[in-house]
């Protein structure tokens, strides 16, 4: 909703302003579509040049992270939370019967409980890897502590890839609009011996180029790629959390340490707080009871 409420007040306040100014909108309307058939048509040519085909359908489906926002919520969080306390701690109990869990966790009973974390494959896939490594008897948590760091550190490099081409775009954009501007200056020169009115308008015309470069550049491809840029690190914490608690676990702590840990390295936007994730806890306990 934020996103509409931004592109709604970049329109207006530009084009307010310009028409409160005196400024006229008929030379802009007709020299809108040629223009953008140039600028835009070039700019959507570069992009398909510097990406794949996976590029492309990455960075188009990301486009709508600008007014979806986050997808990890403050519920979710603490729905992480519980999943792993309800694992690790059986992880404990039983290191057999975990087995089952993380070898199959679409059939799990466990896993079942949060459908969302569930959909997720690489969230699923990171905690079920982690303990299977903890039952396989690590020498050194750090080891896998760092293979986790790496893996995540890969994935949110290639999550960021739709931001960095959003972004090449926008830095583009205002190159393209000079081209088109001087191709109108060009058109301009052919009709040089026209009355002024006439030059006028077709300078005007010509301008129009060189205002929507920098205008679809700085108002709204770099918003763009700046937004999804934030939505895709905000969501990277999702992961971490996973990696704390884990790691925390590969340690020996007790399990409500290592909740602990995630809970305190939750961003405080979507931080349950202490009494809260208890009382869901306390609900896991009674059920399982």
């Amino acid at each position: 909703m934020i996103g509409i409420i931004g592109i709604i007040t970049i329109f207006v306040m530009v084009f307010g302003g310009y028409l409160a100014a005196g400024g006229k909108m008929a030379i802009i309307l007709k020299s809108l579509p040629f223009e953008m058939m140039m600028i835009g048509g070039a700019a959507v040519g570069a992009f398909l040049i510097s990406n794949d085909m996976q590029g492309v359908k990455h960075t188009l489906k990301d486009l709508g992270k600008v007014f979806k926002g986050p997808k990890w919520r403050g519920e979710d969080y603490k729905e992480l939370l519980c999943l792993l306390f309800q694992l690790i701690k059986l992880a404990k109990q039983n290191p057999v019967e975990i087995e089952e869990h993380i070898e199959d966790p679409e059939a799990s009973a466990i896993f079942s409980k949060y459908p969302k974390i569930l959909s997720d494959k690489e969230a699923t896939a990171l905690i079920c890897d982690t303990l299977r490594s903890a039952s396989m008897n690590y020498d050194d948590p750090h080891q896998v502590e760092e293979v986790m760091v790496k893996r995540m550190e890969t994935n949110l490099h290639h999550a960021l890839h739709s931001s960095h081409a959003l972004q090449t775009v926008a830095d583009g954009l205002p190159a393209l609009g000079i081209v088109a501007a001087v191709l109108g200056v060009i058109k301009t020169m052919g009709s040089i011996d026209q009355p002024p009115e006439v030059l006028g308008k077709l300078i005007g015309g010509a301008l129009v180029g060189t205002f929507l470069g920098v205008f679809l550049a700085y108002g709204l491809v770099g918003p763009f790629a700046s937004k999804v840029k934030t939505v895709v690190e905000d969501d990277s914490h999702f992961y971490l959390l996973i990696k704390e608690v884990l790691v925390a676990n590969l340690f020996n702590h007790a399990t409500n340490i290592c909740i602990e840990v995630g809970r305190q390295n939750t961003p405080s936007h979507c931080r349950p707080s202490f009494s809260d994730l208890e009382d869901s806890l306390k609900e896991i306990k009674q059920a399982a009871a």
